[in-house]
């Protein structure tokens, strides 16, 4: 089943990381697809936030992942690639051993690794349509 959370303004991006977190809460693995500017670190931020996260979140831009600490001390793993330019660079960071952790990774750029990507995860796709951001989320 496809939810979809239409998104008027960035104040709601809090409810819908709210609706993803909750029913999606036997999933660690979320892929996050749109254009660039479409908003998808912005939703990972509030995500994070309400994962517990207290510290300041940013894409991670000179690393390909950023590690941040949420509830019950269980890591969090935010992943950029847009810059990956090979399977090396892929294969360097190691993609299998974070999502096979068992901690939330949430993957911006996932159509960069697709050799890397797990069989099972849910897809977070964000577009803008007349000017209100659509965020549909599936389990794949």
């Amino acid at each position: 089943m496809k939810i979809r959370f239409d998104c008027n303004h960035v104040d709601e991006l809090a409810e819908a990381a709210e609706i993803l977190v909750n029913y999606f809460k036997n999933d660690r693995i979320f892929l996050f697809y749109g254009d660039m500017g479409a908003g998808k670190t912005t939703f990972i931020k509030a995500i994070a936030k309400e994962l517990g996260v207290a510290e300041e979140t940013s894409s991670p831009t000179f690393g390909f992942v950023n590690e941040y600490m949420g509830s019950n001390n269980r890591s969090i793993f935010h992943f950029d690639c847009y810059r990956i330019k090979n399977q090396e660079d892929a294969l360097s960071i190691g993609f299998q051993e974070y999502f096979d952790s068992g901690n939330f990774c949430l993957v911006e750029w996932p159509e960069m690794i697709p050799d890397f990507l797990p069989e099972h995860f849910v897809k977070v796709q964000i577009k803008e349509q007349e000017r209100v951001r659509v965020i549909e989320m599936e389990k794949q």
